[in-house]
């Protein structure tokens, strides 16, 4: 049996706003679909990622701004914070851990994402 994690949602305030923000970082669109007055769903693929994520209305009962914990693992954490920066993200400094060194960013809604270097041993 597997179990394939291949899309998490984003709770926003503002659709449009979200999709504007996550596009300027680099995720691609995948889709964009208004099924009737309130419902939405926009689905966009993180930089060589599978699982993408989705933006909507009308479908999920999370407050804006509730997620947090997500992380994206890359090869280097100091290239993907200068990425994030050179597109306008607040990102913090890179802080190195026993288990890897980390940047954080959070989306305009306040959604918070980790970026994750495994440092090897």
């Amino acid at each position: 049996m597997d179990f394939r994690l291949e899309m998490v949602t984003i709770p926003v305030t503002d659709v449009d706003r979200a999709v504007a923000f996550y596009a300027g970082l680099g995720f691609t669109m995948e889709q964009d679909v208004r099924v009737d007055a309130g419902h939405r769903f926009v689905e966009l693929v993180p930089p060589g990622s599978v699982c993408t994520i989705a933006i909507t209305e009308g479908y999920v009962d999370a407050a804006p701004g509730s997620l947090k914990g997500v992380q994206l693992n890359v090869e280097d954490a100091h290239q993907a914070q200068a990425w994030l920066r050179a597109r306008g993200a607040e990102v913090s400094e890179v802080q190195e851990f026993p288990w890897g060194r980390f940047c954080f960013f959070s989306d305009p809604d306040g959604n918070e994402w980790s970026v994750h270097e495994v440092v090897s041993a």
